[in-house]
């Protein structure tokens, strides 16, 4: 029973170094960053307004279907 202890503690360790190598990695090579998608965001009033209608339209559909 210890030994099978010591190898799961063993193996969550060595999952648990390849998470944060695999995470600093990802910061390193800019993986997380999309400065494209926050300076091209379409936030005109009518993007919004057709945003807007969509949402009414999902609401109505999901409200007849229950029906």
């Amino acid at each position: 029973m210890n030994g099978v202890l010591m190898m799961m503690i063993g193996v969550s360790l060595i999952a648990l170094f390849l998470a944060i190598c695999a995470l600093l990695w990802g910061i390193k090579n800019k993986q997380f960053d999309d400065d494209y998608k926050f300076t091209t965001l379409n936030d005109s009033e009518e993007a919004l307004n057709d945003a807007y209608l969509l949402e009414k339209r999902k609401e109505e559909a999901l409200k007849n279907k229950k029906q």
